[in-house]
């Protein structure tokens, strides 16, 4: 089976900042891993070239073999790490409006996340606490049948009760046949998940591979490692 993604050389600048240096990676189907790293590393960066948001400097990204653009929307399914949706929809009206946007949006598995989740489908995003707000957003992204799934900080402004739960909601909800990355640093929250990680600082890739080998090499847990690596 082909990679569903693949970072060949990829690298992004800002001008006199590297934000990602000639960076390789592929990633297999049926795998959920870890994008980790301290602030400024490169991980929302990553995330936004592999949607087609930013162009890179050099280097390509492949999803599915494709380069990103309008082919591969169909593709992808990404929650960015901040609320982009219209204060004044109902939530019951985005639903459609994702419907009507993405052939893939399984309307009837939103609305079991949203009850599960017990979220007023009439309510108006405004009224909705923060928390809230992100949860209807993952519901929207999970509700999709992608092949790539792009997580950015999905838990961060979740309260600790509600965490397990959404991380359960991630978990029945992806397609098993896809990719999920999460950029995260509530790592000691979600690194149970994890098939893979990568450790990225300064735009490279400075530890990569499965999260058994890992803790076995390193005899420790990845959130140990991390604030070990990173001094946290």
């Amino acid at each position: 089976m082909s990679p569903v993604l693949e970072c060949k050389d990829l690298t992004k600048s800002y001008g006199s900042t590297l934000a990602l240096d000639h960076l390789n990676l592929t990633f297999e189907p049926g795998r959920i891993i870890g994008l980790l790293g301290p602030n400024g590393s490169g991980k929302t960066t990553l995330l936004k070239l592999i949607n087609g948001l930013l162009q890179p400097t050099s280097g390509q990204v492949y999803i599915d073999g494709k380069l990103p653009g309008p082919q591969t929307k169909a593709l992808v399914s990404y929650l960015p790490d901040r609320t982009y949706l219209s204060d004044w929809m109902k939530v019951k009206e985005i639903f459609s409006f994702f419907k009507s946007f993405y052939a893939d949006f399984d309307q009837t598995r939103a609305y079991d996340m949203l009850h599960s989740l017990d979220i007023d489908e009439n309510a108006r995003l405004k009224t909705l606490s923060k928390g809230n707000k992100e949860k209807v957003q993952l519901i929207l992204v999970m509700a999709r049948k992608a092949r790539l799934y792009l997580l950015d900080e999905p838990i961060g402004g979740v309260d600790p009760a509600a965490r397990d739960y959404i991380l359960k909601t991630i978990i029945n909800n992806y397609n098993e046949e896809a990719t999920l990355l999460i950029s995260t640093h509530l790592i000691q929250d979600v690194e149970q998940i994890f098939d893979e990680i990568i450790f990225l600082n300064k735009g490279k890739a400075v530890l990569q591979g499965a999260v058994d080998d890992i803790r076995s090499a390193k005899g420790m847990s990845i959130d140990a490692l991390f604030r070990e690596e990173f001094k946290c």
